[in-house]
């Protein structure tokens, strides 16, 4: 955007109406990709000349601002920016953002006089800082963003995200009397209780995701109502055995909530599924201005020593529509394995970029916005499931296989070609390699963008016979990044097999 930008302005005059239109310039983004790093110097140069030659004759103009460390402080300092309202803040490690935060009296400035809308993007694969107590900082922007009512702060490439629920009460009800909405990631439950527990006085709108939801080691009053709360959206990463004594306890204190957005994996055991009626009657019964409900719930039930009868998917979908859902979709298990089960209800059309935990009885569908799949199960994935992931989530990027049960009739692989136009990540660490053959092979499996795999160094030796094997060469050999644990010797046979590592 930069370089069109720069390259418009003073060719002449037609071009200059061009570049200066306020429609161009309300937004201005200076954020260089990470792939373009290598480009650095003659970002630099075209950097100091827009700072120099261009904002002085536009700065007037710019309503929001994108940068990120290689381009903060030349473009903050440059001019002053009198109608400045939002900022993003990307690809920062912590400690840099840190040191900006406590160092740079332009960026104070403009947080605690002029902004109010922020974006901060964490981009760190250090997982203590995920955990970082001395690197939080959440609380500080919070406490400085006098004027801030849209808070978006997001973590990228971690294992886990933010705690905040280690600070004690006192600090905590005082952090922001302006933000009425916060997009954040944390690490869990006790961190939602804590940032809805009054320390954002204003707060109408939280959009939330928790790393996992344990057990609660809080002292919060997880019952008193939530009055002001009127959009609440909760996503979770992993599976979680609390439904009962976290979720639905917080759920039932949004009392004025107008529109809920849930995704979510719940473990139940001795139980059967979450259908509608079960919904209405946690928490859908006490919010009573509800207009908006998106949702997409996953129930595993374990069922050891007992015998529960297990609900059709028409029942489940009958439970919906008398609750007056009439856009889902459903697909379960109608018979446990190992005592165990999986029903998906999702309402259409499906709105989140993941689909977690699918199952092998799954059906089908439209989702065009799924980004990232996960699947797990104790009964095999066929092959016919592949093709219908594959037509139906055109424009998936990663997906992970968690399933340690051989394909029924491997070897009896349809002639039609499965074909991932966009698949960048594969994880087959905890898949039997029946999976590795179907997916490697290029006479079974077209991977065009993949460069990512994860995989065990014995299951990638037995499938491609010691790298030797051509049917499984093409697919790997554009692999640019591979994830194996452990250390291993590369052979000369797996230098060749793998030319891009």
């Amino acid at each position: 955007m930069m370089d069109m930008f720069y390259s418009l302005v003073d060719v002449n005059q037609r071009f200059n109406r061009l570049a200066f239109d306020s429609l161009c310039i309300h937004h201005l983004n200076f954020a260089i990709k990470h792939f373009d790093i290598h480009q650095y110097a003659t970002y630099n140069d075209i950097l100091d000349r827009i700072c120099s030659k261009i904002l002085p004759r536009i700065n007037d103009k710019v309503n929001k601002l994108t940068v990120d460390p290689l381009s903060m402080e030349q473009i903050l300092c440059a001019v002053h920016y009198p109608q400045l309202h939002s900022l993003s803040l990307i690809n920062y490690q912590p400690e840099i953002l840190s040191q900006h935060l406590s160092n740079n009296d332009t960026l104070y400035h403009l947080l605690s006089k002029q902004i109010t809308y922020l974006t901060v993007n964490i981009y760190s694969k250090k997982e203590e800082i995920s955990n970082g107590k001395k690197q939080n900082m959440l609380p500080l922007i919070l406490f400085i963003g006098h004027k801030l009512s849209d808070l978006t702060f997001l973590q990228e490439m971690q294992t886990k995200y933010i705690t905040i629920s280690y600070l004690n009460t006192s600090h905590i009800k005082c952090l922001s009397s302006t933000v009425t909405k916060l997009r954040v990631n944390v690490n869990t439950f006790d961190d939602c209780l804590y940032l809805l527990n009054g320390s954002i006085k204003s707060l109408s709108t939280l959009i939330i995701r928790i790393y996992k939801i344990k057990c609660s080691s809080s002292k919060i009053d997880n019952t008193k109502k939530l009055v002001k709360l009127k959009c609440f959206a909760l996503t979770t990463n992993w599976r979680t055995y609390y439904y009962d004594e976290q979720v639905v306890p917080l759920l039932r204190r949004m009392l004025n909530l107008e529109e809920l957005t849930l995704h979510l994996s719940v473990i139940k055991n001795q139980s059967t599924y979450i259908d509608g009626n079960q919904l209405y009657d946690d928490f859908l019964n006490y919010m009573s201005q509800l207009n908006k409900f998106i949702f997409n719930i996953h129930t595993h039930i374990v069922n050891n020593s007992i015998n529960i009868n297990l609900p059709s998917n028409d029942d489940i979908w009958k439970s919906f529509i008398k609750r007056g859902f009439y856009s889902i979709d459903i697909y379960a298990d109608d018979k446990l394995i190992n005592n165990r089960g999986n029903c998906h209800v999702y309402s259409l059309p499906y709105q989140f970029n993941e689909f977690l935990y699918m199952s092998s009885c799954f059906q089908g569908g439209k989702f065009d916005k799924v980004r990232m799949l996960f699947m797990r199960d104790e009964r095999p994935f066929q092959y016919k499931l592949f093709q219908i992931i594959s037509q139906d989530f055109p424009f998936l990027q990663k997906l992970t296989i968690f399933n340690l049960q051989s394909q029924e009739n491997e070897q009896h692989h349809s002639s039609i070609l499965i074909i991932f136009n966009h698949l960048l990540t594969l994880d087959l660490s905890n898949a039997h390699n029946d999976y590795v053959i179907q997916f490697l092979s290029e006479r079974i499996t077209c991977l065009r963008c993949l460069s990512h795999l994860i995989i065990k160094y014995e299951t990638l030796t037995t499938v491609t016979n010691y790298f030797t094997n051509d049917s499984t060469r093409f697919n790997c050999s554009k692999i640019k990044s591979l994830g194996i644990c452990g250390p291993f010797v590369r052979s000369q046979n797996f230098n060749s097999y793998f030319p891009f590592l």
